[in-house]
């Protein structure tokens, strides 16, 4: 199971729920191929001494791997039934478990890149998420995001004033923003945690009030999905005028004044823009940016990164080697690229993200890992994310292409930016074992889906590319 969007057919059903199924530390999942535990990673921050505890987890009690998920977490797969006690201990004893009753709700986004300021809040609000005690109540996958992030978020503050979150200013004010609309609020950096815990606790509040009097239709506008009333909600978006009531209950419960805004329209993910080689940060210090291959850390790429002092994992499945002086840089891309990790750009692995598909899931309808293997090649275009059934578990919030297993073959489908409703183009490709198929992009001239290893491709660049 991975984090990230659903497919329009797969969402459309009645919930019945308002907690979620999303895995954790503590709350395992039953795949295919054992139990899997997710790691929740506030801005996707860890050191390397965690990063080998969770390496030596992953090889006593699991498959010996790490997976990256779309919100910046890692998971372990194929823990046996009995194992849960253990491993929460050890979690606990490495500090990857701080909470068990917070832990499913620990999910904070913030920009790859690390900002000194904006690490500082993204631990703030952390400890405020944990010391506050409604809070468990929030679904698993409402997120918190500070900063700009390839991510639909809930809630999320965002510097204003400055560039390219670089905090130049020495107190920049923070746009609030609700399921990427702005309203006007604008908080000072102190005020940054408060006004996210604030939001949370009006999201809760307004969901109560709805629940018992949904009885219109809600779209969901990233996903087109409809929600009969009654349904279950987790996400702020799928609340009846969510940004604009979540906000009110905010702005008088911390007593703001919102700013007029020109445009006030919902803001969606942000372009991903795969980062990738060596990058400079703030005062003199660089980073080494990896993309790893279909979002799997082996056993030795562990051990690599494992000697590192700082580490980042980005919300495309990619790695960062942080806070390095610059003369260290092209040893540790070298290092990185001696282990299977891609480092340069151009690599076949750029925007190219997949679920876990057979043998890990038993609802995938493909080995969709080893089809991505075959069909891989650098395209400058959209990314493509390989689903191996209609859930399309792990998809980017963007705009990308979605190569989804069916029953007869591949259907290679344009998925849309968040809030410009349904669409898409779409087209059957033949089984990845045999010849058929084709897909017109555009009006161009259909294209003929060949064996897996050529025509899968083919057709998936040009998707990538119109």
């Amino acid at each position: 199971m991975s984090e990230g969007g659903r497919s329009i057919r797969a969402m459309a059903h009645r919930r019945t729920s308002e907690t979620d199924a999303c895995p954790g530390a503590l709350r395992l999942h039953a795949a295919a191929d054992g139990m899997l535990a997710r790691v929740r990673l506030p801005g996707g921050m860890l050191s390397g001494a965690r990063l080998r505890s969770l390496r030596e987890l992953a090889e006593e009690f699991g498959d010996g791997a790490l997976e990256l998920t779309s919100r910046a977490n890692l998971q372990l797969r194929g823990l046996g039934p009995g194992d849960a006690p253990a491993l929460a201990a050890r979690l606990r004893s490495a500090g990857l478990l701080p909470s068990t009753t917070h832990d499913n709700v620990r999910n904070i986004a913030a920009p790859p890149l690390p900002v000194k300021a904006l690490r500082v809040l993204v631990d703030e609000l952390d400890r405020a998420i944990l010391g506050d005690p409604l809070l468990p109540a929030l679904p698993g996958k409402f997120l918190f995001a500070i900063g700009h992030v390839p991510l639909a978020s809930d809630v999320a503050a965002i510097p204003v004033g400055v560039s390219d979150d670089q905090g130049e200013s020495a107190d920049p004010l923070f746009a609030v923003r609700f399921a990427g609309h702005d309203t006007g609020v604008r908080v000072e950096s102190t005020q940054v945690a408060p006004a996210l815990i604030a939001a949370a606790h009006a999201f809760l509040s307004e969901r109560d009030v709805q629940r018992d009097t949904r009885t219109d239709v809600q779209q969901d506008t990233r996903q087109d999905v409809r929600l009969a009333g009654g349904s279950a909600v987790w996400r702020l978006r799928e609340l009846r005028d969510g940004p604009g009531r979540v906000s009110a209950r905010v702005v008088a419960a911390l007593g703001l004044t919102p700013v007029a805004v020109e445009v006030a329209v919902p803001v969606g993910a942000t372009e991903p823009g795969d980062l990738i080689g060596i990058v400079p940060q703030q005062d003199g210090l660089v980073a080494v940016a990896a993309l790893v291959p279909l979002g799997r850390l082996t056993g030795v790429q562990l051990r690599v990164l494992e000697d590192a002092d700082h580490l980042v994992v980005t919300p495309w499945r990619g790695v960062l080697v942080a806070d390095l002086p610059p003369e260290a840089a092209q040893p540790w891309a070298d290092r990185l690229a001696g282990a299977g990790l891609a480092v340069t750009p151009g690599s076949p692995w750029s925007g190219v993200t997949a679920c876990a598909g057979r043998p890990g899931c038993a609802k995938s309808l493909a080995d969709v890992r080893a089809d991505a293997v075959a069909a891989a090649r650098f395209v400058d275009g959209l990314p493509v994310h390989w689903a191996g059934c209609a859930r399309a578990c792990g998809s980017p919030a963007g705009p990308h292409v979605l190569a989804e297993a069916t029953t007869n073959g591949y259907m290679i489908t344009r998925r849309p930016a968040p809030g410009s409703g349904p669409g898409g183009e779409s087209g059957l490709v033949g089984p990845s074992t045999a010849a058929a198929g084709s897909l017109r992009i555009g009006g161009a001239e259909p294209v003929t889906a060949g064996p897996r290893t050529r025509g899968l491709g083919d057709v998936v660049a040009v998707a990538r590319r119109a």
